[in-house]
């Protein structure tokens, strides 16, 4: 089922964008572009990808579910932020290899 958040004038565009990540279930992934049409801010990646890097420490909306178009973790290979999101995508059910995860395997149809 896909979900718009635009059509709530109220909700500021940053808590669409949460709301539409904490719907991504375990064992999925989305990209960047896809959030951003999720949170009905489409052709927004880059402004998806800005927010995530704001989040705080600790939070518990699931970041580490979000890649890049190309099925790729978007942290540099080899950094803590990159092995974390990829133990994280393990934890959930979804394999990753060499820093890659297979979209049609795994991309939520949100």
């Amino acid at each position: 089922m896909r979900t718009s958040f635009r059509a709530m004038d109220s909700i500021s565009p940053e808590q669409r964008l949460y709301t539409a990540l904490a719907a991504i279930p375990p064992g999925y992934v989305v990209t960047y572009g896809q959030l951003a049409s999720l949170s009905g801010w489409p052709r927004r990646a880059r402004w998806v990808g800005q927010q995530l890097k704001r989040l705080p420490t600790g939070t518990t909306l699931p970041w580490h579910r979000v890649i890049n178009a190309a099925g790729k973790i978007s942290f540099p290979v080899g950094s803590d932020k990159a092995h974390e999101q990829a133990k994280r995508l393990r934890q959930d059910g979804v394999e990753v290899v060499h820093g890659k995860v297979s979209l049609a395997k795994y991309q939520w149809p949100g």
